[in-house]
């Protein structure tokens, strides 16, 4: 009989001291296997089971090498984060100072690039290597305020002994994941960490708050970026009589002339200003704009030709990525949290699903149809030429591959969605 998860914010408001106490007990009953009258968060649970299963060392400390400074820098520079500290700093730094708290801020990968605060907190969290540099990813250092938030993408506050590491069950920390909000893209966690003592239940939607104002600032940016771009690009597509479209340096389109509106394309690393072949436009010129490129396609829509083969690729616990070789070329498009649950389950149904189908795979409610047809539009316009509605599938004729994770457990561990829920306890049921 599975035991009530124990209720730690409520057992911390009131005396923060026998939460830590219980939590210990909860932990050491759970990961020995021993009875115990409550059993861990399911959150806090689910991390330990992948903890377990990945080999971290609940009882011993394992330090990763920290990055040198020249390469703090560098990725400091490369991270869409540094645009916005001020929003992190303003909304953190001045509680996390009185409050015994310090603020942590790491990338994708989940290492700290800033790290600032209360200057006695700061220096004890050097004891337990939580310094510059540092690599506090889930698998690395056990469940933590900034590698978990990182795999189930959502604002997760460890407390104590709901760490996985034993030596990490003096403090506690509260971190939220950082998206693009373009692609939904994990860009980095934010952490509001301190001793166990300073923990308050508030924090948790304090920082989450504050997470997604800096996404919003993303947002603004990106839009203004456009704005900018699409003045500069309105001259030139006016004197174009085919087709054509400006993109920022990213690839998001600004403007088209001739043809549909297409959110993004696919770019190389560097396009230069010769050829590129563009999903659903064939092979393409490209030139120069000020702010990014300006891309004519070829006149009759370079439609795919022969069969297509796709690669989804999910085996991954953090990145997922669709692969499309056809007739203009081959392209991999890299996907959000939800368009990644989508095509999953497209591609575990190759019949098809219905708007009222995917609504109850996702969410458990078939009435979410809006829902489902405005995330199927988003994802028909890089997926048109392979993907089919009424019902929305996969291509008859495609040559669907679908790259699982080696343990069933693993897949999306980010998702509630319970059509992956089912298909992650059966154990990745081959496509059908």
């Amino acid at each position: 009989m599975a035991h009530p998860p124990v209720n730690v914010a409520g057992l911390a408001a009131g005396d923060a001291a026998r939460a830590a106490r219980v939590l210990d007990e909860v932990r050491d009953a759970t990961l020995s296997g021993q009875p115990a009258p409550f059993g861990p968060r399911p959150v806090i649970e689910e991390s330990w089971r992948r903890m377990l299963r990945g080999g971290v060392d609940p009882d011993h400390d394992f330090r990763a090498g920290l990055l040198d400074r020249d390469e703090i820098e560098r990725r400091r520079r490369e991270s869409p984060l540094r645009h916005v500290l001020p929003v992190l700093r303003e909304g953190l730094l001045s509680v996390a100072d009185v409050t015994r708290h310090i603020m942590v801020v790491a990338d994708d990968e989940g290492r700290v690039l800033w790290r600032e605060g209360n200057r006695p907190v700061l220096h004890r969290a050097d004891g337990f290597g939580f310094e510059l540099g540092a690599h506090w990813g889930e698998n690395v250092v056990g469940t933590n305020g900034i590698g978990t938030p990182a795999v189930v993408r959502r604002p997760v506050q460890v407390f104590a002994a709901e760490h996985f590491v034993r030596t990490h069950a003096n403090w506690t920390c509260t971190g939220a994941p950082i998206t693009d909000p373009r692609d939904g893209r994990l860009i980095g966690v934010v952490d509001v960490s301190g001793p166990w003592e300073t923990m308050h239940p508030s924090t948790l939607a304090w920082v989450d708050s504050v997470a997604k104002l800096a996404e919003a600032r993303l947002r603004e940016r990106h839009l203004a970026s456009l704005d900018r771009l699409r003045s500069v690009a309105a001259p030139v597509l006016a004197r174009i009589t085919g087709r054509a479209l400006a993109v920022d340096r990213d690839g998001w389109t600004a403007a088209v002339t001739g043809m549909p509106h297409l959110d993004r394309v696919a770019l190389p690393a560097a396009p230069g200003t010769d050829r590129i072949r563009v999903p659903s436009l064939g092979l393409c010129s490209v030139e120069p704009l000020t702010g990014g490129w300006l891309i004519r396609a070829p006149d009759g829509g370079g439609a795919p030709g022969g069969t297509a083969r796709i690669e989804l690729d999910v085996s991954q616990p953090r990145r997922w990525s669709v692969t499309v070789a056809d007739g203009t070329g081959t392209w991999t498009h890299e996907l959000s949290p939800r368009h990644t649950e989508l095509l999953y389950l497209l591609a575990l149904h190759r019949t098809g699903r219905s708007a009222a189908e995917l609504a109850d795979d996702l969410f458990g409610d078939p009435s979410r149809t809006v829902t489902v047809r405005a995330e199927m539009s988003r994802v028909r316009r890089y997926l048109g030429p392979v993907l089919e509605h009424r019902p929305y599938r996969f291509e008859e004729t495609a040559d669907l591959h679908l790259r699982l994770p080696d343990n069933p457990a693993d897949l999306l561990p980010y998702s509630t969605a319970p059509g992956v829920v089912r298909s992650r306890v059966a154990g990745n049921p081959p496509p059908g």
